[in-house]
Order: structure tokens, then C-alpha cells, then sequence
């Protein structure tokens, strides 16, 4: 396999987590809910970066026309990420509604900057959905 995933989304993903795990020590309701969304993320995020997130990395080199390795690697994975698709969205939904409860106590309790991680989540499963997957299964028709 001659790709991974690349280094912005690896990074971002980290940043979640790290901003996350600051989430989780809150108080209150805030911490509870944080404790929640972390149970629910985690294992979507190793799943994603298994195999959904991985042949993103040969995008840049598909574009520029350039020869590419492991493109029957990336494609498993698209295959993969097709057929578990619906389940991965599902997920984000169960996600979101955490992340919501997570915003509500956060901002009830005037925990702000926590509210602002879990709009940014949101935002971040978004992306994934309209962005990152789609652009994920070009890489099947290769």
C-alpha cells in the first residue's frame, strides 16, 4: 500500500480528539456529554481512518496524472467504505445528536469554548459526507 491518509485530515482528526479529551474533564453535564460523544466517536474514527480515510491519500497524484501504486489497496477500501456507508452515516447521526446535547449543557453551564468543539464537529461529520466520501468513491471508478 503506497498511500495513507493525508497529513491535514490525520492532523484534524488528532485535534478533535485532543479537544475532545479537554471536553471529557469538564463538569457537570458538560463532562457527561463529552463522555458520551466520545463513546460513540472513537471506534467511527478508527474505522475511518482504516479504511475510509486511507485513499484519499492518492487523490493529489490521480489528478495530476501521475502513476499510482496500491490503487487495487484504494480500491478494497472504496468498496469497503460503499458497502458500510450506510452504517458510517448512521453514525454520524448518533454523533450529531450527542454532539447537540453536548452544545446545550456546555452553553447552559457557560462551558463556550466547548460548544464552539462541538459545532466544529459537526461541521467536521458534514464535510465527511459531502466532501471526503464522495471524493473518496471517484477513486472506485479508476
Amino acid at each position: 500500500m503506497d498511500f495513507s491518509i493525508p497529513q491535514p485530515l490525520k492532523m484534524e482528526h488528532d485535534e478533535l480528539h485532543e479537544e475532545l479529551a479537554r471536553a471529557i474533564q469538564a463538569s457537570g453535564r458538560t463532562g457527561a456529554a463529552a463522555r458520551e460523544v466520545a463513546n460513540l466517536l472513537h471506534p467511527h474514527f478508527v474505522r475511518e481512518e482504516e479504511f475510509a480515510l486511507p485513499p484519499l491519500g492518492l487523490l493529489a497524484r490521480v489528478a495530476r496524472n501521475e502513476e499510482v501504486s496500491g490503487i487495487a489497496d484504494a480500491v478494497a477500501m472504496a468498496d469497503r467504505l460503499k458497502s458500510e456507508l450506510p452504517q458510517m452515516l448512521a453514525e454520524h447521526q448518533e454523533i450529531v445528536t450527542a454532539l447537540g446535547a453536548l452544545t446545550s449543557a456546555a452553553l447552559e453551564e457557560g462551558q463556550n469554548e466547548h460548544a464552539r468543539f462541538a459545532q466544529k464537529l459537526i461541521l467536521h461529520a458534514r464535510t465527511e459526507e459531502e466532501v471526503l466520501y464522495p471524493a473518496r468513491s471517484c477513486l472506485a471508478s479508476i
